[in-house]
């Protein structure tokens, strides 16, 4: 699995973070650019994108405030278990300060807590804990696989990330609560 590079610019409002490093046939050139992954969508009808951008388009996002990047995983000595490289993405928010960090499902997020010493988070939201001095937001997967008529109590994962484009004041652009197409 090749890693892709962080992008990030200056004073980001919100740091999107997936995850990788767990085994996969596939490489990657983009962010969310497997056959199915409505990120860019999503992020594009909660109004933190002028126009639908593509996975070739991801850097562009610095100029509108978001940033990309991932929790690096790597195998256990031993093969059975999945460690999360935490004191880099730590290191990496604490350096960028972004408002928020928004991890693109909960599985990221889980995986962050317990390297942290958190509780898992279980439901998608503002969560009460921080990396550094940036809080925290849970967002539904885009992965095409995460697709569900209910998500914690809500009828759309756009829904969720509308929420983080008002709380990061990025929602100048919203248009209708609609749910990506291929979801």
């Amino acid at each position: 699995m090749e890693e892709l590079p962080d992008i990030v610019g200056p004073d980001p409002a919100v740091v999107f973070c997936g995850q990788a490093g767990q085994d996969s046939p596939k490489t990657r050139e983009h962010y969310y650019a497997t056959p199915g992954n409505s990120f860019w969508e999503c992020l594009h009808l909660a109004g933190m994108t002028p126009t639908l951008l593509r996975p070739e388009d991801d850097h562009r996002l610095p100029a509108l405030g978001l940033g990309l990047t991932d929790l690096v995983g790597r195998p256990s000595p031993d093969g059975t278990r999945y460690l999360a490289d935490i004191d880099d993405l730590v290191a990496k928010v604490e350096r960028w300060e972004p408002d928020w960090l928004a991890f693109t499902g909960k599985g990221a997020a889980q995986q962050a807590a317990r390297a942290l010493g958190r509780r898992p988070p279980k439901l998608l939201g503002a969560t009460e804990w921080y990396v550094g001095r940036t809080q925290v937001f849970v967002l539904p997967g885009p992965s095409g696989a995460n697709r569900r008529p209910d998500y914690d109590g809500r009828p759309t994962r756009v829904s969720w990330w509308r929420e983080l484009a008002e709380m990061a004041d990025l929602a100048d652009l919203a248009g209708p609560d609609l749910e990506p197409s291929d979801a």
